[in-house]
């Protein structure tokens, strides 16, 4: 017997002579220990059971083990393996097992279960060992399930002591670096996978970070086991043992190699973009960092404008005669892989060329030179638009693999960037120097225009210059809207372009007014331009449901015969424009030297009626209006006149168009509603009864919407009751299909001012439409009087007025009667109101009173003349009565 049996044997025995030392051992052991006899009834329940099971050993002694959940005992004895002796007697105890025991609280419990049996006296005993072991089985599913799951992540994940030293590593690690687990454990983590070129800095930032308790995420440089370069996203955690001390280190590593090569090419993008560099530059820079990133493709990069046609950025190693035999073509489901890209709006593969259909019209340069299938995605605009195509050319027959997936996403999102950029710009470019609704160049870019082309003109050759400007524009802006003006414009622009020749250069200076650039043209050749153009005009336009006539007042200045510098060119080509209109328009004029001295004259007039506006420089003259019926005065209409201190009587014929082009008309208006309304009152106040004045209003007025407010608040300071004024409109505030110019006329009706409609006949509106309009009053133009009495045609149009405004119980006014047959016509037709020379011209408020007094004298004189007639007649007939009796 060796020395270990004899000091055990010496132990047991102690035990077997003192049964209660034995007895306070089983109650004090750390286990939880229940001895049964053959019959499963408990004998032995010590404290650590009473624990574990949570029932009191009084609840359980002399109890079957199965209220202990135990009632298999004898099953798991009999699988026991392993034998030991007890008490000098043989024993034998099963190995472990694990149970899962339910409390009396209805609390479960993890457990190790160990058996022993012995025998004593004849009797067999069972013995069961129970340790609580819930603790460790929780931190063992723990373990196993986060070892499941690192395993089936995609980022690696690395575990180290705190000197780093690799404890695990999950699969993804592996596939990663090359290294198993086996060869990665107990190395330091730093020297397995730093490298030559792995920052020292980033890594002691890494190290400070885990000593702060901080968790970060850095970017590195690594190594895998053949020794290639991979870029890593290190999220590094430190673990601490109850102490503080760090006892574990877990990083998390991402593979972002790729990732930081796709950031290197949007990096040499953009920079490229911030430094303003040519498209087709930042294009060609974008393949060529394409076909390093993936060297088994060739990359291309095309642009798809408006019209839906192709135009190539880039594609430095594509031919270049390929290329540019597709500069314009127009795309289409069947135009190869790009063209069919932009026009579905999705990419398109074709993984053969030379079989697929949509290629067969394009294919034969691309085969040639080795490319045998091509992928091409759409580039998209923020709206939607497609504005380019980013394709891949392959070698071989073939689709694209994730790889080349990854790179056209980032790529199509920088053609989209470079793309917009472009068109962003070339729109600036548009905006600054191009017309925005005709397309043409406009006023910032025709001084240059024009003087490139006088730079160009060679020893002996000219430049003509023809300023037009649309006749009438205005008319049709303020009639029909300004949609309908934009799009005479754009018409009239069309019918330019249709007559000029290539070389030829049609821009627009804005407004109304438009340039025309004529190289190598002498005057001869310019006039026969220009009467191309007058003659081009004379077919009117339809307008919606309108027919609009359009005509063009055309101004010539020839370089270097008349003038020798650009300015002196624009502004003799201006000043002849403006002598084409004064000559009736529709026409043209070559400037002339005495043009200069109108054009200058224009100036000054233009800076005196501003002066005379400003300064109360204008009046008023009144003209009669006379009723056909019996004579009276119906009112007076009054007539804005300027006698300017230097230029003196200026005709209205003159300075009303200029206030209409220098936007000073409203103003005129609304003065000479205050004026006529300021004499009513002083007339009233002397005594003279003149029934109602009549004021011009521009259609402009009507676009007030404040116009009613206006007129109530001068009223109200005269106290003229609204019916003693009348506001003649023209044929374009009737038009004016607008809602402002529309409210403002129903404002001042119901206000009670009248409407009359002037120089009605000579523009576009329908007796239906005049139906519809709140006026009170009809003029009919003077231009009608000049041959109503032997023109049987203006006779006619005078009586359709008249008929027209009687059937709609408007007031008929004549204007322009100068003799008292077309006064007796006018009576006989039935118009109510006449006014003209033949009674008075317009007066100065002073002469119109007495004429005034003047006319009621005459008139009273021929009524009692016409009383003493009526009452000698009635004497004497009763004489001649009597004498016919007798």
């Amino acid at each position: 017997m060796d020395c270990k049996s004899g000091h055990r044997d010496r132990n047991m025995h102690a035990l077997d002579k003192n049964p209660q030392l034995l007895q306070v051992a089983l109650e004090r052991a750390n286990e939880a220990i229940l001895i049964v006899d053959d019959d499963l009834r408990v004998n032995h329940f010590n404290a650590a059971a009473e624990l574990i099971w949570g029932m009191d050993r009084a609840e359980v002694l002399g109890r079957h083990a199965s209220c202990l959940g135990l009632s298999d005992l004898h099953k798991m004895q009999d699988a026991s393996a392993g034998a030991g002796e007890l008490a000098g007697e043989k024993a034998k105890r099963a190995g472990g097992r694990e149970l899962t025991i339910r409390r009396k609280d209805g609390s479960r419990v993890r457990a190790m279960l160990s058996l022993a049996q012995v025998e004593a006296a004849g009797e067999r005993r069972t013995i069961a060992f129970v340790r609580d072991i819930t603790g460790e089985a929780d931190l063992r599913e723990r373990l196993a399930l986060v070892s499941l799951i690192a395993d089936g992540t995609n980022r690696a994940v690395l575990i180290t002591d705190r000197k780093l030293k690799i404890i695990y590593a999950n699969a993804a690690f592996s596939g990663m670096f090359g290294y198993l687990l086996e060869e990665a454990r107990g190395r330091q983590a730093y020297q397995l996978l730093a490298g030559r070129h792995t920052k020292k800095r980033t890594l002691a930032r890494l190290r400070r970070v885990m000593e702060e308790g901080r968790g970060d995420e850095e970017e590195i440089l690594g190594y895998d086991k053949n020794g290639d370069e991979i870029w890593i996203s290190a999220n590094v955690r430190a673990f601490r043992d109850e102490s503080g001390r760090i006892k574990y280190i877990c990083a998390l590593l991402s593979d972002v190699t790729e990732t930081r090569q796709l950031r290197s090419l949007q990096q040499l993008i953009l920079s490229a973009l911030a430094d303003e560099l040519p498209i087709t530059e930042i294009c060609d820079q974008l393949c060529r960092r394409v076909e390093e990133l993936a060297p088994d493709v060739v990359a291309s990069v095309l642009h798809i404008d408006a019209m839906g046609h192709i135009h190539p950025l880039g594609g430095p190693s594509l031919p270049e005669d390929y290329s540019n035999a597709l500069d314009g073509v127009a795309i289409g489901p069947d135009v190869g892989s790009c063209g069919s890209a932009a026009y579905l709006g999705k990419p398109v593969l074709a993984t053969d060329i030379g079989a697929d259909p949509r290629w067969q019209p394009y294919n034969t340069r691309p085969l040639e030179v080795g490319l045998r299938a091509c992928w091409s995605t759409p580039i998209k605009a923020k709206d939607g638009r497609v504005i380019g195509t980013f394709a891949f050319y392959f070698r071989e027959c073939r689709g694209p693999s994730r790889w080349h997936e990854r790179i056209v996403e980032a790529c199509v999102h920088l053609g989209s960037l470079a793309i917009e950029r472009q068109e962003a710009r070339a729109q600036i470019a548009r905006l600054a120097y191009y017309d925005v609704l005709t397309g043409l160049p406009n006023r910032s870019h025709l001084r240059d225009l024009i003087s490139e082309a006088i730079d160009a003109c060679a020893p002996g050759s000219h430049v003509a210059l023809a300023f037009l400007d649309l006749d009438n524009f205005k008319d049709v802006n303020d009639t029909l809207g300004h949609s309908a003006g934009d799009e005479l414009l754009v018409r009239f622009a069309q019918r330019l372009h249709a007559k000029i020749q290539a070389g030829d250069i049609l821009g627009r200076l804005g407004g109304d007014e438009f340039v025309l650039i004529l190289p190598n043209r002498d005057a001869n050749e310019a006039a026969l331009v220009a009467s191309s153009i007058t003659e081009s005009l004379v077919t009117p336009i339809k307008i919606a449901t309108r027919q609009v006539p359009m005509s063009a007042s055309i101004g010539i200045s020839i370089y270097p015969d008349i003038a020798t510098d650009i300015d002196t060119l624009i502004q003799q080509a201006d000043a002849a424009m403006y002598q084409a209109k004064r000559a009736g328009r529709s026409t043209f004029r070559l400037f002339s030297a005495e043009m200069s001295g109108l054009a200058k004259e224009r100036l000054v007039l233009s800076a005196a009626l501003r002066s005379a506006i400003a300064n109360d420089g204008l009046h008023l003259r009144y003209q009669p209006q006379i009723r056909t019926a019996d004579g009276t005065i119906h009112g007076v209409e009054a007539l804005a006149r300027w006698n300017d201190p230097v230029l003196g009587e200026v005709s209205p014929a003159k300075f009303i168009p200029l206030a209409e082009e220098n936007g000073l008309i409203e103003q005129i208006g609304l003065w000479s509603i205050r004026e006529a309304c300021r004499q009513m009152a002083e007339w009233r106040k002397s005594g003279l009864d003149i029934p109602c004045v009549s004021v011009n209003l521009s259609p402009i007025n009507f676009q007030n919407g404040n116009l009613a407010a206006a007129v109530a608040e001068t009223l109200s300071d005269h106290r003229l009751p609204p019916e003693m004024l009348m506001l003649e409109i023209t044929e374009g505030v009737v038009l004016n299909e607008r809602a402002v110019a529309i409210e403002t006329m129903n404002a001042l009706r119901k206000l009670g001012v009248g409407l009359s409609l002037d120089d009605f006949g000579t523009g576009y509106s329908s007796l239906s439409r005049l139906a519809q309009l709140p006026i009170r009053e009809l003029k009919i133009d003077r231009s009608f009087m000049r041959d109503i009495e032997r023109d049987r045609g203006a006779r006619a149009i005078v009586t359709t007025v008249v008929s027209a405004g009687q059937s709609l119980q408007l007031t008929v006014v004549a204007e322009g009667v100068e003799t008292d047959g077309q006064r007796a016509l006018l009576t006989q037709l039935g118009c109510d109101v006449v006014q003209g020379f033949l009674y008075a011209p317009a007066l100065h408020p002073a002469a119109f009173g007495r004429w005034l007094v003047d006319h009621s004298a005459a008139r009273a004189k021929m009524l009692l003349e016409g009383i003493g007639q009526s009452v000698r007649q009635t004497s004497l007939s009763p004489i001649a009565s009597g004498a016919g009796l007798a």
